[in-house]
């Protein structure tokens, strides 16, 4: 047990092992976040039988663990590289270069999964340049911005989904049609207040 906590700790294997733990790190997220969220989006909305929904299930969480830990690897082992190749110095442009890299292989076929992590990915970028010339006092934080930008975010929207619905992402199409269209029509007590339809 010696001579393997001395690997490990030993500061010339260190490169390697941080791309290892980068990939399991990933792979542990990954399963942690889709599981639970997969579970639940299929009791709650899945049709099928018991066998297709668990195989769902799983196939969502291995993608999403598997997609993460890719992903942290190419990225590690690109910064690795590029530092090497710089002299051992991180260049500003290397972190952009590798998630490009990584992004590109990783998250660039257009399917479910990729799509929810992108967007997400995507709204979080959005909120954090918008901060950007704040925190480097470019200008001064404006005031009352987020009311703002959630009413534009809700119009838009709303917009949308009235007059252009099949561009809405179909889960989020799906959950406003039963918000807001679904609530439309009844035919009893029971489709008024218990049930949908």
């Amino acid at each position: 047990m010696d001579t393997l906590r001395q690997i490990i700790l030993d500061p010339k294997y260190h490169d390697i092992l941080t791309i290892l733990k980068g990939c399991r790190n990933g792979i542990v997220y990954g399963a942690k976040v889709r599981f639970p969220h997969a579970l639940v989006m299929t009791v709650l909305f899945k049709t099928g039988s018991l066998e297709s929904k668990v195989k769902g299930i799983f196939r969502a969480t291995k993608q999403h663990a598997q997609n993460l830990g890719t992903f942290a690897t190419i990225y590690k082992t690109l910064m690795i590289v590029f530092k090497k190749m710089n002299g051992g110095k991180e260049a500003d442009f290397h972190p952009f270069l590798a998630g490009v890299v990584g992004g590109y292989y990783v998250f660039g076929e257009n399917n479910n999964i990729n799509q929810q992590i992108v967007l997400y990915l995507f709204s979080r970028v959005v909120l954090a340049l918008v901060k950007v010339p704040v925190k480097r006092q470019v200008i001064d934080a404006p005031q009352h911005t987020y009311p703002v930008f959630a009413a534009v975010v809700w119009g838009l929207v709303m917009w949308l989904f009235r007059h252009e619905a099949e561009t809405v992402q179909p889960s989020l199409r799906a959950s406003m049609q039963y918000i807001y269209r679904d609530s439309d029509s009844w035919n009893s007590l029971r489709t008024l207040i218990w049930h949908n339809k």
